[in-house]
This record gives structure tokens, C-alpha cells and sequence, in this order.
């Protein structure tokens, strides 16, 4: 079996090793005589993976203890509806920052359940940057400012932490969580779907400010109160167990190479290298990106020639990288270099992207 390098922006790529325990594991799981999947998420074996993976977590991104840890079905686009139903008054005002799809997609979700600004937005410029600081308009009183940390599309990132004043400020990281150290007791929420950085498609993080489940927010069903959610400890209704069984093993497999920090060196070294390609091939490839804004994450590059894309994808899977084709949103390219993306896998795309250019250009 030869694995390829998989650049997918998510479901993404897992660590090996994580693959190869879990497959080892899976027809009897911890001398319990039946499969992880199999077991009750009730019983003492299943409460002990849940235990564990949360305190992993919580080692892993530094998590104080006045914050809720949850583990949801539903995505992160459930949870920009959950959101402004659990941390607004009806009607109230939530501003929102917007750099991109995602950020679209989350004040797309509010508006049925608040008065949703708009605080910046970064499309006029074709979402290549991020709007300075100094022109937000923020709202006094707001519940709460959301905004997207690293767009997977559109290839931006923040690369520091936005203040916002008094209102709590609520983050999706779907794409960036645990990609560096954060301080995470600058939020009022952080959310991410785990498939990009922490593990498999079907589980969702929430990290809240405990002091925020006090808020009356809007009539919502039990299903839909993170409140409840938490008083359950995320068994409020079955839970994806497989899901966060892995996410589990990826939390462990993160500590022992070394935790955030280290990832934080190997994630700056993939992406200078990717983006020093990009910038060095003459105009051959190009990222709009502002560089100061670049994602570390989510790459999107352009061939100067879109009649090469279909000859670049078709060579480049058969030269063991896949998933390289950009979003339909912007077309080209797109390379998603996550945690598990190991630094092999970059200088291939680089080698691969030199020899075409050489070949094509």
C-alpha cells in the first residue's frame, strides 16, 4: 500500500499513526470484546475515552477551567445557529466580521434570530485582506463579535486577536484550531468541526466561557442549549463516538510530537515554503492573498494559463497528490496543509510544481 499525499481541504488528512491504532483496534477495542463502535457511549469503557479526550484537549490548547468543553454533532454551521439562540436576546444586535465564505455563511445562519451587522467586510476587495482595525463598526451593547480566524476558501487568516472592547468575542477556527498557541481566555466561544485539524468529519469543538451559559438567550429546544449540552457532558443525545474516539487518538498523537509549539514551527516552515514557490515561479503561479493576511492553513493559487489546470491536476494525482483542485467559489488550486500534512508532503507539491512550470511554462 503506498498512502498518497492528500491535500484536501476537509474531511482532510489524518496522522498514520492515528489510522493505523485505530485500525488495529477496531474489531476489539481495549480487551472489552467488541469494537468502539459498538459499545454503549453510557458505559464506564466509552466515559473514560470521553474523559480523556477532553483533558488531552484542554493540555493541548491550554484550556482554563472557568471554559466548557463539548463535543456536537452538526458542524460548525449548526453551531453559527446555535450561537445567537443561546447568547442573544431576540432581536438583539451581534456583530459580525466577515473575510469570506464562511463568514457569509455565519451571519447567513444569525439572521433568522438577531439583528446581524455587519462590522467589516472584506469582499469589495475580493476577500484578499483583512480590514484594518481602526474601520470596524462595532456596535455598542452588541452580544457578542463573531468572527472567522482562517477562511479554508478564500485563504485568509488573522494572525492576532482582535479586540473587540467589552462584548464577548466569539471565533469559528474549523480550520486553524490548534495550529499555534492561543489565548483562549481572550474568547467568549471558540468553535470548530474537527476535520481539519483534530481529527474526523461527524464532531464538533465548542469551547465556552461558562459564564456566558448564563445568558437567557432565545426560546430553543433542549437540543439546542448548550446549557443542557454541558449538563450532559455532550451525551445530551447519542454522540458520533467513532468521531470523537478519533479526535481522541489525534489529541495524544499531537502531544507526543511535541503539542501546539511544535506545530506552530512545522505549519510556518510548510507554508514559507509553499508561498516562496508560488511568489519565486515569475508570475507562473500567483495567491492574491495580502501577504500579511496569507492563511497558513488553506493555500488557493492560480496557474497564469487556466488551460494548464486540467494537464496540472490530472499529472499531480498521478504524481500522488490529491485533492488539489480550488473551490468552486474561486476555481484553481487549492493546498490544505494542516497539522497531519507532514513537511514531505509539501516539498512534493513544491518538486511537482517546479517540474511542470519547467515543462509548461
Amino acid at each position: 500500500m503506498s498512502r498518497a499525499f492528500n491535500f484536501a481541504a476537509g474531511p482532510a488528512t489524518l496522522p498514520e499513526a492515528v489510522l493505523r491504532q485505530a485500525q488495529e483496534e477496531m474489531l476489539e477495542w481495549n480487551g472489552v470484546g467488541a469494537s468502539i463502535v459498538e459499545i454503549s457511549h453510557r458505559g464506564a469503557e466509552f466515559m473514560e475515552v470521553a474523559r480523556q479526550a477532553e483533558a488531552d484537549l484542554r493540555t493541548l490548547m491550554s484550556i482554563p477551567d472557568d471554559y466548557a468543553v463539548l463535543f456536537l454533532a452538526g458542524g460548525a454551521t449548526l453551531q453559527q445557529a446555535l450561537i445567537p439562540l443561546n447568547f442573544a436576546a431576540p432581536g438583539q444586535a451581534a456583530d459580525y466580521v466577515v473575510t469570506g465564505h464562511w463568514g457569509k455563511t455565519a451571519i447567513k445562519q444569525a439572521r433568522t434570530y438577531v439583528d446581524a451587522r455587519i462590522a467589516a467586510d472584506g469582499e469589495s476587495t475580493g476577500f484578499h485582506d483583512i480590514p484594518p482595525r481602526s474601520e470596524w463598526r462595532l456596535t455598542p451593547g452588541a452580544a457578542y463579535v463573531h468572527y472567522t480566524a482562517n477562511e479554508t476558501i478564500h485563504g485568509v487568516e488573522f494572525r492576532d486577536i482582535p479586540d473587540v472592547g467589552d462584548a464577548p468575542l466569539i471565533a469559528d477556527f474549523s480550520s486553524s484550531i490548534a495550529a499555534e498557541p492561543l489565548d483562549v481566555s481572550r474568547f467568549g466561544v471558540i468553535y470548530g468541526g474537527a476535520q481539519k485539524n483534530l481529527g474526523p468529519v461527524g464532531v464538533t469543538v465548542v469551547i465556552v466561557r461558562r459564564d456566558l451559559l448564563e445568558r437567557a438567550g432565545q426560546p430553543r429546544a433542549d437540543i439546542m442549549n448548550y446549557r443542557s449540552h454541558v449538563a450532559g457532558e455532550s451525551m445530551l443525545n447519542t454522540p458520533p463516538t467513532w468521531n470523537w474516539y478519533l479526535a481522541g487518538l489525534v489529541f495524544k498523537w499531537m502531544l507526543a510530537e511535541g503539542g501546539v509549539d511544535e506545530f506552530a514551527r512545522r505549519n510556518a516552515r510548510k507554508s514559507a515554503l509553499l508561498y516562496g514557490a508560488i511568489d519565486g515561479s515569475g508570475g507562473f503561479y500567483r495567491n492574491d492573498v495580502v501577504p500579511a493576511a496569507r492563511s497558513r492553513m488553506n493555500v488557493p493559487f492560480f496557474l497564469h494559463d487556466p488551460a494548464l489546470d486540467a494537464a496540472f491536476l490530472k499529472e499531480s494525482k498521478a504524481a500522488g497528490l490529491l485533492a488539489l483542485k480550488g473551490h468552486r467559489v474561486l476555481g484553481g488550486m487549492r493546498a490544505s496543509i494542516y497539522n497531519a500534512m507532514p513537511e514531505a508532503g509539501v516539498q512534493a507539491l513544491v518538486d511537482f510544481m517546479r517540474d511542470f512550470q519547467n515543462r509548461y511554462g
